[in-house]
């Protein structure tokens, strides 16, 4: 489907990175502070949806790209910390891929 499975998985992980901070430190300040959760309703069904496209496109790239598993686990905790889409960017631009399948 994809001709280059880590462009994809990096992209994803950056969108859904931002995605995370706009929910964390936009939409749910609106929710609680302003009392209006419409922010929260769609940005955090717009990040679920890239978090579980995340997880997919880490496991395929675990596979693929023949991930250690510690590795894969750091990339998934990164995950779910503000900003940790910026580590997840450093560690995946390290990997070369044409000594891998």
């Amino acid at each position: 489907m994809f001709k280059n499975y880590m462009n994809t998985f990096r992209l994803v992980s950056y969108i859904e990175g931002i995605s995370y901070l706009l929910l964390v430190f936009i939409a749910m300040p609106v929710k609680y502070i302003l009392d209006n959760p419409i922010l929260v309703k769609y940005s955090g069904m717009g990040h679920g949806i890239l978090f579980i496209l995340f997880i997919i496109l880490l496991v395929v790239s675990a596979i693929k790209y023949k991930f250690e598993n510690i590795f894969s686990f750091k990339l998934f905790i990164a995950a779910q910390i503000p900003f940790g889409f910026i580590y997840i960017e450093n560690r995946l631009k390290r990997i070369d891929i044409s000594k891998t399948g």
